[in-house]
């Protein structure tokens, strides 16, 4: 997800889309320990998708208080 995608986002839509990036991060850690990732930069993608995604978060939330 780039940048500019999330700035279009809610804050709604924000913690959405961190809930199912923290799902697909934990899906994805699964299938590293069993040996079935094939695509080992989708944990280094989903990690930063993350952090870009919570640095939204905070800076809406500082702008508001």
């Amino acid at each position: 997800m780039k940048v500019n995608e999330i700035k279009k986002l809610s804050k709604e839509q924000l913690f959405s889309e961190l809930d199912k990036l923290k799902r697909e991060q934990f899906n994805i850690r699964f299938k590293k320990k069993s040996g079935q990732i094939s695509n080992t930069a989708s944990i280094k993608n989903v990690r930063r998708t993350i952090a870009r995604v919570k640095t939204f978060i905070n800076l809406g939330s500082k702008k508001n208080g």
